[in-house]
């Protein structure tokens, strides 16, 4: 039996060494987060917070929801592609997330977590303290599979990427007047870098060495947001963008300090605020007809429950929008992100 175990993990191992030099450029993919790189963690989880019915993804490569907030691929998708990869990271709460399939790493972002692990629990979303321990129990699943050493490899070589924030402000903070009278804007982005400290200094302690974390969107461009506190004017709310720009600076200070105080670490920030930004308020020119409306339900609240196939209006050609829902891109613009960022991202890779 030792003999067999040792011989499989030996063959696993070979295997996953010739896939990634077949075109793959990582061993494997980690991703952490919120909405924007949920691909169905939510799905077996007790909230509204979900997306795992039409029209969600029925420009999915399936033509099936699978609890990705949009229309198609996310942009942890596309990273994916980027990377050579040939299929994605699965939802580690999903039942496809066993065996070989573990290999290639896990996505473990819940929709409507953040930085902040009350707005997660407000939601009865997956905080990311959370999603830490999920990781810390992939290792162990992985160990089981390939052994230590080889698990190590895998989990070392890896990239990693995060994306939170945005449901801590505009599903917690702004709508909470009792945390508003609490806590300043700065405060409270203080609590949340905090936090993020606290994650990626977790990471850092169980191996993980190139990690990839996303600023806040222009939030105040999202059709949900123009809505909610745009006072009736259908542009991008500056005063919401003016706190994102805000707090980017700080995620971009923050993470200097990280790299420079641990040892080898490759902490690479991704700015998704001005790719979105641009599409948000000049489409056109990047091939987009419609920057200001959701493309589900034509609206702009529509999402999750709210972005259902009972709904009037859908649009047909969600590639013509910038927005899927009120809040989440469609798949052409996270395919344009990509594109835009993976420049920034070389170092990751390098």
């Amino acid at each position: 039996m030792r003999l067999s175990r040792s011989f499989l993990a030996s063959f696993l191992l070979l295997f996953l060494g010739l896939f990634v030099a077949d075109g793959q450029r990582v061993p494997a993919l980690f991703i952490f987060g919120d909405s924007f790189f949920d691909v169905g963690n939510n799905n077996n989880l007790v909230t509204l917070i979900k997306a795992n019915f039409p029209p969600y993804g029925r420009d999915f490569v399936t033509k099936q929801p699978t609890g990705r907030f949009c229309n198609g691929k996310l942009a942890a998708d596309f990273t994916a592609e980027s990377l050579g990869f040939t299929s994605y990271p699965q939802a580690y709460l999903s039942i496809e997330a066993s065996g070989n399939n573990l290999l290639m790493g896990a996505n473990f972002a819940s929709a409507a977590s953040g930085y902040f692990d009350a707005t997660a629990d407000l939601y009865h979303a997956i905080s990311l303290s959370q999603q830490l321990e999920y990781y810390r129990e992939y290792r162990r699943r992985v160990v089981e599979i390939v052994g230590r050493s080889n698990a190590s490899r895998i989990t070392s070589g890896a990239i990693y990427f995060l994306s939170a924030g945005n449901s801590d402000f505009l599903q917690n903070y702004y709508v909470d007047p009792l945390l508003q009278s609490t806590y300043s804007f700065d405060h409270f982005s203080d609590i949340l870098l905090h936090s993020y400290t606290n994650f990626i200094r977790g990471l850092y302690a169980l191996g993980a060495r190139r990690i990839g974390v996303t600023t806040l969107p222009p939030m105040g461009c999202l059709p949900a947001a123009m809505t909610l506190y745009g006072l009736g004017v259908n542009e991008c709310v500056e005063r919401l963008n003016n706190d994102a720009v805000s707090f980017n600076k700080k995620l971009n200070a923050t993470s200097k300090r990280l790299q420079n105080r641990l040892s080898s670490l490759i902490l690479v920030v991704i700015d998704i605020y001005q790719p979105l930004f641009n599409l948000s308020t000049n489409p056109t020119p990047n091939g987009f007809f419609e920057a200001k409306r959701a493309c589900c339900v034509s609206g702009v609240l529509a999402t999750a429950m709210l972005c259902n196939s009972y709904s009037l209006g859908t649009c047909v050609n969600a590639s013509d929008y910038v927005f899927w829902d009120g809040f989440h891109p469609s798949e052409a613009a996270n395919n344009f992100i990509v594109r835009t960022l993976i420049p920034s991202g070389v170092q990751l890779i390098s």
